[in-house]
């Protein structure tokens, strides 16, 4: 079977030590075989760190809760405390401390000359005769002393006794737990495929003193490992102090670990060392946007330009920069050039989808967002905006799996629980709205206000009265002028019976209808509020100006509700036909028309 193929070509790259080989293949399989512990096991041996090994083991323990393998290895790695039942990996050779172990009634019957030797007699005549022997050696030895001539050549003096430093004996010693890896299933392994850092620029030959050196360097790079990198570029500029781009590059690994100071002096060393070396101009500029990032730094990115016309990332950073300071037109331009130089760069046309969303494109940006994903399906700022682009075109199902992914891994954006929060209030999965907009506003409790409007109509729907009010008023301070907000609102206040408050609100509300279905809407409720206060009259106007409608300015149920309590009013008064007031609505003191400003997408239905 092809599974099988697969399966032993892994085995076989692991004998090779061809890690990288291996952890292809044992992914393909996870992928169409999640639940077998075998890979699982093997892929434990494929991957780089501990934590990934632990975890790999964790997963075939829990698949396969007697697999003695996965608990040896986790033992090993401190995961899993001893367990005297789980025995050791067997050897394929016999251990020979293990034969003094045992009884003498244990011990295997000797054979051979050890049998001979193991006789009392025979041993006592093997000591005699060893013992002529060597007062024969001595005799012959002394006579042959006589024939010497002269003094001894060298005097030997004995030296001192050697000493032994003792050390812990590890029986019985426990060694320090290594602390469990739980999270995410690592984001390669979902994949088909094995992706890699961008490769360096400035590929820079390394003389034959330094090799070592870089190969720990750039295998450090690849796991983000930025202390070991530096330290090992540290000692390749030791050996190499002319040369500019081992500086650029330490500089780099300092700004990914946000130490701005550390960034700026190492690229300055590089300047010292090259005026002419263009990437350490953008190094510089990195680092001054990371102590400030409004920092004016253009004429570094143009002394870069003008020393590597064809460095790429010079366009792209400056295109982000643009973008930063609200210049999407020219940031396209950079990133045009930067495409030019660096095709199919993912990081670029993540670039191209932020800006076609600045200038208001966003099937442009959706398209260039895709792009970026499928070219690095590890970059999670890819998902990010995937997320919220597919949220902004109401394709939510899409806006979800992407936020849920990206979510997985960074845990702490505020803003993108708030999205998946607001994306299943638009499916009307009211209590999964809730769960992510309470992570969301856990994480960040003051800001996110708009996002209130989303959990106080889903709390709204679900008849939480309090809770719904307590969310629209929020959302109402952020942005008293939606219509959408006020509705919901006037809703929530007729839900907790505060049908004054309600009324109100609904007055409020009318001034900011501008749609037949908005009016629809104000009707609508104002009935059912004007009913609650006992203002029979007015309701029956509400009821009859919401029939006067068009149909397919309302839902059905609406229209329903409205000829049922007009059938239910009249029978109460023993009247053919209610009488109907021509009452002109009024406006509360002091409220004046505001402008208009954007509402969200959907109009709740009552």
């Amino acid at each position: 079977m092809p599974e099988d193929i697969m399966f032993q070509e892994a085995v076989d790259a692991l004998r090779r030590g061809d890690k990288v080989r291996a952890k292809e293949q044992l992914t393909l399989l996870l992928k169409a075989e999640q639940t077998n512990p075998t890979y699982w096991v093997w892929m434990s041996a494929a991957v780089d760190s501990a934590k990934e090994r632990i975890y790999c083991l964790q997963t075939a323990l829990k698949l396969d809760p007697e697999n003695a393998t996965a608990k040896r290895g986790l033992i090993l790695l401190g995961a899993l405390p001893p367990d005297e039942n789980v025995q050791p990996f067997s050897l394929n050779r016999p251990r020979a401390w293990e034969e003094r172990l045992l009884l003498a009634h244990e011990l295997p019957k000797p054979k051979g000359i050890r049998a001979i030797t193991s006789n009392p007699a025979a041993r006592l005549a093997g000591v005699v005769m060893l013992g002529v022997a060597v007062c024969a050696a001595a005799v012959f030895g002394l006579m042959s002393q006589r024939n010497i001539i002269g003094p001894l050549a060298d005097t030997i003096t004995p030296g001192p006794s050697p000493t032994f430093t003792g050390t812990p004996t590890f029986i019985n010693a426990t060694a320090p737990a290594t602390s469990t890896f739980i999270g995410p299933t690592p984001l390669w392994m979902l994949l088909p495929a094995t992706y890699t850092p961008t490769p360096f620029y400035v590929n820079t030959p390394r003389g034959p003193q330094s090799a070592d050196y870089n190969r720990a360097a750039r295998d450090a790079f690849n796991k983000g490992d930025w202390d070991t990198y530096i330290f090992n570029m540290e000692l390749i500029a030791e050996q190499e102090p002319t040369a500019a781009d081992v500086y650029y590059y330490i500089g780099e690994a300092y700004r990914f670990k946000k130490e701005a100071g550390n960034a700026l002096e190492a690229c300055n060393h590089a300047l010292e060392i090259d005026p002419e070396f263009g990437p350490a101009y953008l190094c510089l500029a990195r680092a001054r946007l990371l102590q400030d990032p409004n920092a004016e730094i253009e004429q570094l990115f143009q002394f870069a330009i003008d020393r590597d016309p064809n460095y790429g990332e010079v366009y792209l950073e400056r295109a982000r920069y643009l973008l930063y300071h609200k210049d999407p037109e020219a940031a396209l331009v950079d990133l045009d050039r930067a495409n030019d130089r660096m095709p199919d760069s993912p990081e670029v046309y993540l670039a191209y989808a932020n800006a076609y969303l600045a200038i208001d494109d966003p099937e442009q940006a959706l398209e260039a967002a895709e792009k970026a994903n499928e070219l690095d399906k590890t970059s999670l700022p890819s998902y990010l905006l995937i997320g919220k682009l597919y949220a902004a075109n109401e394709q939510y199902e899409k806006a979800i799996e992407a936020l849920e992914t990206y979510t997985t891994y960074e845990t702490e954006d505020s803003l993108a629980f708030a999205l998946i929060g607001q994306s299943y209030f638009e499916l009307e999965d009211y209590e999964s709205a809730i769960e992510y907009l309470d992570k969301a506003f856990d994480l960040n409790p003051s800001g996110l206000r708009k996002f209130s409007f989303y959990r106080g109509m889903a709390h709204l729907e679900l008849g939480n009265a309090d809770e719904a009010a307590t969310d629209l008023e929020r959302a109402y301070n952020a942005d008293e002028e939606n219509f959408d907000i006020n509705l919901g609102l006037a809703r929530a206040y007729y839900l907790q019976e505060k049908f004054g408050s309600a009324f109100l609100k609904i007055e409020e509300t009318r001034v900011r209808a501008e749609t037949d279905e908005q009016e629809a809407l104000v009707h609508y409720w104002r009935a059912l509020v004007q009913e609650k206060r006992d203002e029979q009259k007015d309701a029956v106007k509400e009821w009859n100006a919401l029939l006067d409608m068009d149909e397919d300015v309302m839902t059905e149920e609406m229209r329903a509700d409205a000829e049922k309590h007009l059938k239910a009013m009249v029978t109460a008064t023993n009247t053919s036909k209610p009488i109907i007031k021509t009452v002109t609505p009024t406006r509360p003191v002091g409220t004046k028309t505001p402008t208009r400003t954007p509402t969200p997408k959907r109009t709740p239905t009552p």
